[in-house]
């Protein structure tokens, strides 16, 4: 029976380490690469209130589809492709809520990501998507930093 991996990618070297981390040891399954594009940052606040930048919005979708085409040409670099199944999306919402809707849905076995690492305060101000990840996941979750 055929796994499926998810790993979501934000761009960071921390979440590359991570796709690299599910080829090798998941070569062979289906492996699913998702971005997640997070509405809330094309929005700008200021002292007259905020206001929505849809181009902002459409940089940011263009960019999550250039990761997801990375991700294809890596892992076609690294030939795996031929045994291992690479499937992409890129979805738009809270990362946290979009990473464990995906999963859920897609029926994934497994989550494998990376984290910035971020402790102290920087992490209590900021939250950590990987640690929520892991907290309420219905599946097991390998963190890499």
């Amino acid at each position: 029976m055929t796994r499926r991996i998810l790993v979501p990618i934000d761009g960071s070297d921390h979440s590359w380490k991570a796709f690299e981390y599910a080829l090798e040891t998941f070569g062979g399954e289906e492996v699913h690469v998702l971005h997640v594009v997070d509405p809330s940052e094309s929005v700008y606040t200021g002292v007259e209130g905020g206001y929505y930048d849809p181009r902002s919005f459409e940089v940011a979708r263009e960019a999550g589809e250039e990761l997801c085409e990375e991700a294809l040409d890596h892992a076609e670099r690294m030939g795996v492709l031929e045994t291992t199944v690479l499937e992409t999306a890129v979805e738009v919402g809270r990362p946290t809520r979009e990473i464990l809707e995906y999963a859920a849905e897609q029926g994934v076995d497994q989550i494998v990501m990376g984290s910035h690492g971020r402790s102290g305060v920087s992490r209590v101000l900021l939250g950590s998507v990987a640690e929520t990840v892991m907290r309420r996941a219905a599946v097991p979750v390998t963190i890499l930093r």
